[in-house]
């Protein structure tokens, strides 16, 4: 069952403009969602309504999924929420959480500028605090912002050649390295998915990070078995790197990789990455999203390396009254002392709490 779906529709008339209409969606409006969100140039893959299915199915979370109508019945907007509600981190919306994208989608001003005003009223109503919406630099909204990250893209040359000899020799020696270690690649679906969490549940608690849970990624590749692959790298005979990718239209995006900090001395996520975009190449995607960072920092080098650019991201909020911009994240010096005590955790209770808290954080 699809939480909100029996809330009231609210007309909304300016000037002569058509009444637009908007309510969460029920069984009777998942067709037109999946058309708008197909048809529209702007959508994100986090648009698509089965990643409500998802998150609800790993995590629980009651989603809002959000339409904009006509007087004809026309969809003319979509805005997905999930709600995130924790005794340690608190009550709030998202659009949507876990992912970089997702936010707004509409198709005129009159639309966008509905969808928000309902988000608010569920936001009254279910006592959030804050509405969080992550969008591109190209999404406007008269809200605050912030725009401290970029996430950075990759035009992809159409040959595998040409994307090679592009990447200049330190790189391609950085490659060969491991490759002459005897490192070996492995691409796949979701057979690999144990492999993958292996590298992944490591990473995370080195990094003093919750991981998601495992069913997180099964659910994924069984949903999107054709959008997503994983990628494992094996050295010795154990898989010390790996990925998971996500692509969507003419751009592949990795959402989640990982590698073990012993065998990063061989340069194995370097072949991870190389053979990532020696896909894009030969798949004919034309763009390879590395993924978000901090301006300057340590991961936005590694992808600029690479010849990634920055593309700006502007995550908006409607704040309740008195309301400021939230800061969950690990640069918030009040999260230090837990980040560095989940560190040291032996790693089997790190997978097993690990689940238990990172489901409410966005």
């Amino acid at each position: 069952m699809m939480a909100g779906a029996g809330m009231a529709d609210v007309g909304r008339n300016t000037g002569d403009a058509p009444a637009l209409r908007v309510s969460a969606i029920d069984a009777a409006d998942e067709a037109a969602w999946d058309r708008f969100v197909t048809n529209a140039s702007g959508a994100e893959l986090y648009h698509d309504r089965r990643w409500r299915d998802v998150v609800q199915g790993v995590f629980g979370h009651d989603c809002y999924y959000l339409a904009a109508k006509d007087e004809r019945g026309r969809v003319r907007g979509v805005l997905p929420l999930v709600h995130l509600r924790s005794y340690l981190f608190g009550n709030f919306l998202v659009s949507v959480p876990y992912f970089n994208y997702g936010g707004v989608l509409a198709d005129s001003e009159q639309a966008r500028s509905a969808l928000v005003d309902e988000a608010a009223k569920l936001a009254r109503k279910l006592g959030s605090r804050h509405i969080e919406l992550r969008h591109r630099d190209d999404q406007q909204l008269d809200l605050p912002a912030r725009d401290d990250k970029v996430t950075m893209m990759l035009e992809v040359p159409a040959t595998e050649d040409e994307l090679w000899k592009a990447l200049g020799g330190k790189l391609r020696a950085q490659i060969r390295r491991p490759q002459k270690e005897g490192a070996t690649v492995r691409v796949g679906g979701a057979e690999l998915v144990p492999d993958f969490y292996t590298v992944f549940a490591r990473n995370m608690r080195d990094l003093g990070t919750p991981v998601y849970p495992r069913r997180f990624f099964e659910r994924i590749l069984a949903t999107f078995a054709s959008q997503a692959k994983v990628y494992v790298v094996d050295l010795g005979g154990k898989p010390v790197a790996a990925g998971i990718v996500l692509s969507h239209r003419d751009t592949v995006e990795l959402p989640w990789a990982s590698s073990l900090r012993e065998a990063n001395k061989v340069g194995v996520n370097m072949l991870l990455y190389w053979w990532i975009l020696r896909d894009c190449a030969i798949g004919g995607f034309g763009r390879f999203d590395f993924g978000r960072s901090t301006k300057d920092s340590g991961t936005y080098k590694f992808k600029e390396q690479w010849g990634a650019r920055p593309q700006q991201l502007r995550w908006h909020y409607w704040l309740a009254a008195g309301g400021e911009l939230p800061r969950l994240n690990p640069s918030n010096s009040k999260y230090r002392l837990a980040i560095d005590g989940w560190k040291r955790l032996p790693l089997p209770m790190a997978n097993f709490l690990g689940p238990m808290i990172v489901k409410s954080l966005p």
